[in-house]
Parts: structure tokens; C-alpha cells; sequence
């Protein structure tokens, strides 16, 4: 990801909604050395900051409604969420929940692409998102995983203004250039029942290390870590409530 702060656009914001909040800090602070703090008020429904040092870099929360998978979510920052979401229904998406207010930190909605991959629009007011883009145990690229490409960047270039840098192999998102995401193409190898959907991936030091970490606490390697020719370093992991994440180190970190 070539962004180390939330800017208009772009990815801001990880949240994943779990089955057991306390097991999913457990796994999370011996994965990435977080520290976890559950909002006290008790109209935030247990939603919990995760941190590195005084920067959130994400939260975990419980599961809010009937039916909600778990999973981890991906937030996009705008000026104006309502705008957004007009703009999400008008270029064929479809809006879950809100727009609605939190407290004094923003206003939210979820939304759907025409594809059916789910994620989060957020407008700032007193938090802006992530403290820390792109640095060990903070979101580091975050990819789209669709069986309808085309559509989705007509979508995405609608909604957001994103560039596009394709090649044959892989799509890349950016914001004027900068590119902090990608596009995977969904073919028979994954099963029908999987939709489209998000998926968050954080930056490491070392992903080979930190898999076998996930592992040894209670998770599951989906896809072993794997060099990608000319890029970086990966590895895609489900953890012990089956919520699935991947793990990035870049190709010219040493």
C-alpha cells in the first residue's frame, strides 16, 4: 500500500464482527500485539479499538444482527456519506444499513457493490480511521475478490474516482496513482457458496513466522505464504472463529 494515513477514497478502517469477542482479542493481541480496548458506553454494544502503541489500527465487535457472518469488513473514507450511498444506488449497488451517526466520531453506512461484495463508507468527524497504513500489524492492502470484474471497476471508478492499473494477472486500485488494493478474479476454484467480499490484509514483518503463529494459537492457513513474482509476500489465514485475513510484507522491505 503506498498510503500510510486515511485520505479521501481510500481504505480506512478494519472492523471484524466476531462470535466470541474474547477469543478473537486473545488471537489478535499474541498475532499482531495489539491492545484492546472495549468501549464502555454501553450503547457501543461491546465494540472494541484495537491498538499499537497510542495509533487504533482496527476493531473487533460482536455480531450485532441475526444472520451476520463473521468476518472482517472494510472501510472507505468520504466526505459525505449520504452523497455516497446515493452514489453507491445510483451506479447499481445496493445499502444495508444507515446512513447513520456514532456518537460524535462519524457517520456510517453499509453497502454492497452490484457484485456482492459488502463494505463500510465512513465520513470522519472526531475519528478519522486508522492511525497507522502500511506498517507492521496495521492494514496494509485490502482486495477485492469478485466472479464480475468488469463491473466492478465500472462500479468502484464510479463511486470512488479510483485509478486502475491492470495487468494481465492482477487489477490494482489506487487514489490518483497510489495504489493501496487489487482485484481478484473468482473462478471454479472457489466454491459457489463463497460471495464476493473484501478482504483485509496486514502488513508483517515476517509472514512466514507470524503464520505459523496464527497457527500455533488456534487459526488455519488457507493459502501458504507465497511470493508473488515482482511484489510481495503473502499469506491468507482464517482465524479460530473463521473469520478469513490475509498477511502482506512488500517486496523491497528487508
Amino acid at each position: 500500500m503506498k498510503l500510510d494515513k486515511p485520505v479521501t477514497g481510500g481504505p480506512c478502517w478494519a472492523e471484524l464482527g466476531t462470535s466470541d469477542l474474547a477469543g478473537a482479542k486473545r488471537f489478535y493481541e499474541e498475532l499482531f500485539g495489539w491492545r484492546a480496548e472495549t468501549d464502555p458506553r454501553q450503547e457501543a454494544g461491546g465494540y472494541t479499538f484495537a491498538h499499537l502503541g497510542d495509533a487504533p489500527v482496527a476493531a473487533l465487535s460482536p455480531l450485532y444482527q441475526e444472520g451476520q457472518p463473521v468476518a472482517w469488513s472494510v472501510s472507505f473514507a468520504v466526505p459525505d456519506v449520504d452523497a455516497a450511498t446515493a452514489r453507491v444506488a445510483e451506479a447499481g449497488g445496493s445499502v444495508l444499513v444507515g446512513p447513520m451517526d456514532v456518537f460524535d466520531l462519524g457517520r456510517f453506512a453499509v453497502v454492497r457493490d452490484p457484485t456482492g461484495a459488502a463494505f463500510h463508507l465512513w465520513q470522519a468527524r472526531t475519528f478519522p480511521g486508522a492511525g497507522l497504513l502500511n506498517a507492521p500489524g496495521s492494514l496494509g492492502w485490502v482486495e477485492l475478490l469478485t466472479r464480475a470484474p468488469e463491473r466492478a471497476v465500472d462500479f468502484y471508478t464510479t463511486v470512488f474516482g479510483w485509478s486502475v492499473n491492470a495487468s494481465e494477472n492482477y487489477t490494482q486500485w489506487g487514489i490518483d496513482g497510489a495504489d493501496f488494493g487489487g482485484m481478484v478474479t473468482m473462478d471454479d476454484k472457489f466454491p459457489h457458496e463463497v460471495p464476493a467480499h473484501w478482504l483485509p490484509y496486514f502488513a508483517v514483518e515476517d509472514v512466514d513466522a507470524t503464520s505459523a503463529r496464527a497457527a500455533e494459537a488456534g487459526g488455519s492457513i488457507l493459502m501458504e505464504p507465497t511470493s508473488v513474482p515482482d511484489g510481495p509476500r503473502i499469506a491468507v489465514l482464517r482465524d479460530p472463529q473463521a473469520a478469513m485475513f490475509g498477511m502482506y510484507r512488500a517486496a523491497d522491505e528487508k
